[in-house]
């Protein structure tokens, strides 16, 4: 069986996997992220403009998000900071992203989770951000060292999933002792 078929199918084995440095890219992004049907959650610290691998081209990420809001996919991109100008410019081509109300971006600066949530069945944990030397297509001699679990435990993604949700409701805000420097507020 497939890793992709064992993380989504009805059928599904416990699973949890150790996947580190391209590996990443491949579980992940190649084979996890396209079989969403529902949603998908990405948190991420450092935001930037990364390129994966689409069939047999290199393409943005956003264009992959912006495939999956076109499916009927909710997306949730949750960043620490503001991206770059390349990751900006990226983003104002896809038309999908900026009409779309399946697509959001929550700002908060004390997020340094790492994580990528799919359907609230399978989920990547670990060290990589979403960017080229992390979750993205670098070549392995130009990316950074990473490591994390995917896996489709209940047990690891029903408190995690809990734990997003919380933020993306704001719960935190009220108690932040962060909110000076936030330039969004969630609540």
């Amino acid at each position: 069986m497939k890793y992709a078929d064992a993380m989504l199918g009805d059928h599904r084995e416990p699973y949890c996997e150790l996947v580190m440095n391209e590996a990443i890219h491949a579980k992940v992004i190649t084979e996890l992220l396209p079989r969403a049907t529902r949603y998908v959650w990405i948190m991420t610290a450092d935001l930037k403009d990364m390129h994966v691998r689409k069939g047999r081209r290199f393409v943005p990420f956003l264009e992959v998000l912006a495939d999956l809001v076109e499916r009927g996919v909710a997306v949730r991109l949750f960043h620490a900071k503001e991206p770059g100008p390349r990751f900006r410019e990226d983003f104002d081509k896809q038309s999908a992203l900026l009409k779309s109300d399946l697509f959001e971006r929550l700002l908060c600066p004390r997020i340094h989770t790492k994580a990528v949530v799919v359907d609230g069945r399978a989920a990547f944990v670990g060290s990589a951000n979403l960017t080229g030397a992390g979750l993205g297509a670098k070549h392995a001699d130009k990316r950074n060292f990473e490591a994390g679990f995917v896996t489709n435990m209940p047990a690891h993604i029903d408190p995690l999933v809990a734990f997003i949700d919380d933020l993306y409701l704001g719960k935190p805000c009220a108690s932040c002792k962060r909110r000076d420097v936030c330039p969004d507020p969630i609540a």
